[in-house]
């Protein structure tokens, strides 16, 4: 009898054991997972930081050339203050809050556009060297930004197809782990801009 006991102990223990193992490395991977969304959150807003930077350079080149341009000027500064007030904790990363970010940062970009076509009316502009070097920068940088978006949202189909599985959901759900929302284009987005002069 006693030796069925100790039996009995020792399969329970072992259970207990697998069922610790399971839990441990599952939640550290969801933990791990989850650090990954929100560096890569942080390196999205890191390019969008430097696009804001650029502009208040490329605006004072502009401003130096087309003085008369005041509207356009100012429609790009205060863009840029919007964009820049908008700020998400990785933490808080749902669909509204993504959502709120990417329209401060579209009202830059469309006032950055309007700029450049104004640009197009001043040849001696064009031809600075400042200007075209801040052009480049720009152009780059909105390069950084796709790629930076892409890369975020690979993470978090990473993250979520992990805490989705069963039985991890199980797991995600016992622990908080809550889906994260992706980068998705603005509606409109499919269609090109008009630019008339």
């Amino acid at each position: 009898m006693k030796r069925k006991s100790w039996i009995i102990l020792g399969i329970i223990v072992v259970i207990l054991l697998i069922f610790y193992s399971s839990a441990k490395n599952t939640y550290n991977t969801m933990v791990d997972l989850q650090e990954g969304v929100n560096k890569q959150w942080s390196d999205v807003e890191n390019v969008y930081q430097r696009r804001a930077d650029l502009i208040p350079n490329l605006v004072n080149t502009v401003k130096g050339y087309a003085s008369h341009e005041k509207e356009t000027l100012t429609q790009v500064i205060e863009a840029r203050a919007k964009a820049t007030k908008v700020s998400i904790n990785a933490d808080n990363l749902n669909a509204q809050n993504i959502q709120q970010f990417q329209q401060a940062q579209q009202g830059l970009s469309s006032a950055l556009s309007k700029l450049m076509v104004v640009v197009e009316k001043y040849p001696d502009l064009k031809a600075n060297q400042n200007f075209l070097e801040l052009q480049s920068q720009l152009e780059g940088t909105e390069n950084r930004i796709a790629v930076e978006r892409r890369k975020f949202n690979q993470s978090a189909k990473n993250y979520n197809t992990f805490i989705r599985k069963f039985p991890k959901n199980i797991y995600a759900s016992i622990f908080n782990f809550d889906k994260k929302t992706y980068f998705e284009a603005m509606k409109g987005a499919d269609k090109a801009p008009e630019v008339k002069f």
